[in-house]
């Protein structure tokens, strides 16, 4: 074959190369224009956060919860997780809350502090799916050392912001403002309130985290209450399921916690996933205090 022969081979061959091209990806463009959409919600007429009317008639209110399902549907992966992991969370939090006097809607409450997750800790300290900082864990009865942090303990800190909450709307007038100091500190908020003059979290001009704070909240509500409409199929299979456990209760030390757990039929690894709580490979429980230990049924 000869030079121009080739030459020619050459020019033919790139131009069936842009046609093929150009082809598929125009294929490939209407097909995804066809099978994803982005798009607006519209914004619920009728919300309540622990059983307080959103005034959602209020333009600042409306697009404030307007931005915070923007993020919270189009942030796929996130939400995804959250939609799995509060079917293996809310279950142990729901009966604490309802026993404590506390509205049902502060488990989302936790969604926003930690994902659901218990070992979560913020760049301030701020640890475990309460997301409590040492002195207000102490203050609101959990026990911090350095073998232990009941802020990673599921049951013990749920207790803690019970009590915290319960206290902060007592001191602030409402459930919604108890949402607020929860995030900013009660005395914040108070603070704000004689100075501003207002008796409303809707009417506080807040910092940008706690301005969004309740706004979230009430997005993950709406989310993780109607998925499906929000577009996340998701199958029963595809959620986390609560741990099957049972409870050992130990009043001595425990000189070696993986020897523990092999004792136990389980794994270090194992023990510390259903105990996040426990700090050390260790515990030297020298005042012989009851500490539940989970370990798998």
């Amino acid at each position: 074959m000869n030079i121009k022969t080739w030459a020619f081979t050459g020019v033919i061959l790139t131009i069936l190369s842009f046609i093929v091209f150009y082809s598929l990806n125009s294929f490939s463009t209407n097909d995804e224009r066809v099978t994803y959409k982005v798009g607006a919600w519209k914004t619920p007429k009728n919300l309540s956060f622990a059983g307080e009317i959103v005034p959602i008639n209020d333009i600042d209110v409306r697009e404030k919860f307007d931005r915070e399902i923007l993020v919270n549907t189009y942030w796929h992966s996130q939400s995804l997780l959250l939609i799995k992991r509060s079917s293996r969370w809310f279950p142990l939090i729901e009966p604490i809350l309802k026993e404590q006097g506390v509205p049902d809607d502060f488990k989302y409450l936790a969604v926003i502090e930690s994902g659901l997750d218990l070992n979560a800790r913020s760049p301030a300290g701020a640890i475990g799916i309460w997301q409590f900082l040492k002195g207000t864990g102490k203050e609101n009865g959990l026990k911090i050392n350095s073998e232990i942090d009941e802020r990673r303990h599921l049951v013990k800190s749920t207790y803690a912001a019970c009590k915290y909450l319960k206290n902060a709307k007592k001191k602030l007038g409402n459930w919604t403002l108890a949402a607020g100091g929860f995030n900013a500190g009660v005395p914040k908020i108070k603070k704000q309130m004689e100075k501003q003059k207002a008796n409303s979290y809707y009417s506080l001009y807040l910092n940008t985290e706690t301005s969004r704070y309740v706004y979230r909240i009430l997005a993950l509500k709406e989310v993780l209450n109607n998925m499906y409409k929000y577009g996340f199929d998701i199958k029963k299979e595809d959620l986390y399921l609560p741990y099957l456990t049972k409870e050992l209760i130990v009043n001595q030390s425990i000189p070696n916690i993986p020897d523990f757990a092999k004792k136990h039929n389980t794994t270090y690894k194992m023990l510390k996933i259903l105990n996040p709580w426990l700090m050390k490979t260790y515990l030297s429980n020298t005042d012989s205090i009851d500490y539940t230990i989970l370990v798998p049924k």
